[in-house]
Parts: structure tokens; sequence; C-alpha cells
């Protein structure tokens, strides 16, 4: 008689493979969430110049996922870009209103709140410093 082949150990007992394959998916779906960031930004970003901030409109900051507004003149306000309807990015500031291009939400550029749905929720306020005609992420 031939000795046995070695073979790779089992799953442990009772343990199925649509449990492995359930798992294996918790921790990819896991990873997928942390690289997408939930919205969270580098603190201490230098963002850019005050005056590339138009009075009455504002700039998206894509890569950091902020938004700034200049309301009146002067007076700087930072939200976050991310749309509280799906999730994606607001695309424009327009007429007193940062504008999300995917469902057609639209926020006030002085407090994030909602002017036009879907949306229910105000966009959540970023923390920014205005100092030396910059603008930086805290």
């Amino acid at each position: 008689m031939a000795a046995a082949e070695p073979t790779a150990p089992g799953p442990a007992a009772g343990t199925t493979r649509r449990a492995v394959v359930v798992a294996a998916g918790a921790v990819g779906m896991t990873a997928a969430l942390a690289a997408c960031g939930g919205g969270s930004s580098e603190a201490g970003a230098v963002l850019g110049k005050t005056s590339e901030i138009p009075k009455g409109g504002g700039k998206i900051f894509k890569a950091e996922k902020v938004v700034v507004t200049q309301p009146e003149g002067g007076q700087f306000k930072a939200f976050s870009a991310v749309c509280q309807h799906a999730g994606c990015l607001v695309g424009e500031i327009s007429d007193g209103t940062i504008n999300c291009l995917c469902h057609g939400s639209k926020y006030d550029i002085k407090d994030g709140s909602v002017k036009k749905g879907p949306a229910t929720k105000a966009l959540p306020p970023a923390q920014v410093t205005v100092k030396d005609g910059s603008v930086t992420l805290r």
C-alpha cells in the first residue's frame, strides 16, 4: 500500500464555504470603505488663496473633498463637498448655491443648508483657517 499524500488543511470543523466567502467579502468591504475615507481630509493642507474664491461664490477642492465659499466680502465658509443625498462630490457653485450635478441637490453658500432636494441634510461644516491670504484646512 502506498503512503498517503499530505493534504492541505481543510476548513475548521463546522465552517462552511459560505461562511468563508461572507467573511472574505466583509474584509474586502471594510478595506473599500477605509479607502473611500468617508470625507476625511488632510488637516493643515493649504487649499488655496482667498483671491481664488469669488465673492458671492466659492471654490470646490475635490482632492480634499471641501468646498469654500465667500458669501460676503471677506467672510469665508467651508463645508464638506460630499452631497448628503447619494455621496457624489458637488460639482459647481452658481447663483448662491453649491450644486450637486448627480441628482440636482442645491445647498446655500452661507450655511450649507438644503435649498433644493433630493438631499434632506445640510452639508457638514469643515474647519478652515484664513490667514495671510491663504485658506488652510484645520
